[in-house]
């Protein structure tokens, strides 16, 4: 499992010209599924997810949380993320976790998050065509692992 984690001040998920998912200042995160991603490895990228410390303080450091401003979470499933692109010109998906087992654990993650954030937790929808638009704080961008 990863998660590409960007600071934003604001972020939406479009599907077929309809806002799916909306949040404002907060963080987009573009989740990919590996084989075997289990509880344990979901759980602990919700607890990065609130808990990654990159927004500023007082003093303008990166030492509050998503959970310390209550920020919103946008999380936005992307197979392509675990994409094998070692070698040659095309990527190769095998190192991405199967749809239906991909789908059950981000739902799960979703769940999660929701259950432990008390600011907006927002989705796009699994599987489809998206059109992701966000304002980019910073710019402040990490890869995530469990």
């Amino acid at each position: 499992m990863l998660s590409l984690i960007q600071r934003v001040a604001t972020a939406t998920v479009t599907v077929e010209g309809e806002v799916v998912g909306a949040i404002d200042a907060g963080l987009l995160a573009l989740v990919g599924m590996e084989p075997g991603d289990g509880e344990a490895q979901i759980a602990r990228m919700a607890e990065r997810l609130l808990g990654y410390r990159v927004f500023g303080d007082d003093a303008g450091r990166m030492n509050r949380s998503l959970g310390d401003t209550g920020g919103g979470l946008l999380l936005v499933s992307q197979f392509t993320l675990a994409a094998d692109t070692r070698s040659g010109m095309r990527p190769s998906f095998t190192t991405a976790a199967p749809p239906a087992e991909a789908e059950q654990g981000f739902n799960r993650l979703v769940a999660i998050c929701r259950e432990k954030h008390a600011g907006r937790v927002e989705t796009g929808r699994f599987g489809a065509h998206m059109v992701v638009s966000l304002v980019n704080d910073g710019p402040v961008t990490f890869l995530l692992r469990p």
